[in-house]
């Protein structure tokens, strides 16, 4: 199981350096990141709540830089497209993310793991879905299809996956605190808290 982040190509953005990738993928986020991949992901998570300021949020300010953190350091509810992806080893089965995921929801895991039932990730044509029956959990790669291919895992293995995950996620997070003292020194405390909410995780002491 690891955090992913959506991507696209970057498209001549210049605020600050992010590698090469393709026109859309997944980003593992973790402690093996690179610091131009640190920035991939940042830009990835700011471009998700790059949207025009609208009620009673402050309009953009006209700087670049700026504009492009505005709605990152004003929305209350933040969101960054991916979430959880699964992998089965054994039959190289992957579940992924859908089209309705986001990091920001990842808690829902153990939600599920704690209550049972039903979890969708997605809508038509792939829809992901998790199931728990007694102490099997079922992830069906794609509902809308009859003979969609599952990963089948114990209640336990779950909350050890998610364990794991847990400890990418603060770990890129603290990466992430490092990266945003080197190139965003200016937004380093209010980017970071950001990145702290979207991942619904505590902001690291050292940036208040």
């Amino acid at each position: 199981m690891q955090p992913v982040l959506e991507t696209r190509a970057p498209d001549g953005f210049d605020l600050w350096p992010v590698a090469e990738t393709e026109s859309s993928g997944f980003l593992p986020l973790n402690a093996r990141l690179s610091p131009v991949e640190v920035g991939t992901a940042v830009m990835r998570i700011v471009a998700c709540n790059d949207v025009d300021p609208d009620g009673d949020r402050p309009p953009r300010p006209a700087a670049a830089l700026d504009s492009f953190l505005h709605g990152l350091l004003t929305f209350d509810d933040l969101f960054a497209a991916g979430g959880l992806r699964v992998t089965d080893t054994s039959t190289g089965v992957t579940f992924l993310p859908g089209c309705c995921d986001g990091l920001e929801d990842w808690r829902d895991w153990h939600r599920f793991a704690d209550g049972g039932g039903l979890l969708g990730f997605g809508h038509d044509p792939v829809s992901p879905v998790a199931e728990r029956f007694g102490d099997t959990v079922r992830l069906t790669v794609n509902a809308e299809q009859h003979d969609s291919a599952v990963i089948e895992l114990s209640v336990t293995g779950l909350r050890r996956l998610l364990a794991g995950a847990e400890r990418d996620l603060r770990d890129f997070l603290t990466l992430a605190t490092d990266w945003s003292s080197t190139h965003l020194p200016g937004h380093y405390v209010p980017v970071t808290a950001a990145l702290a909410r979207v991942l619904d995780l505590p902001a690291p002491a050292d940036a208040g």
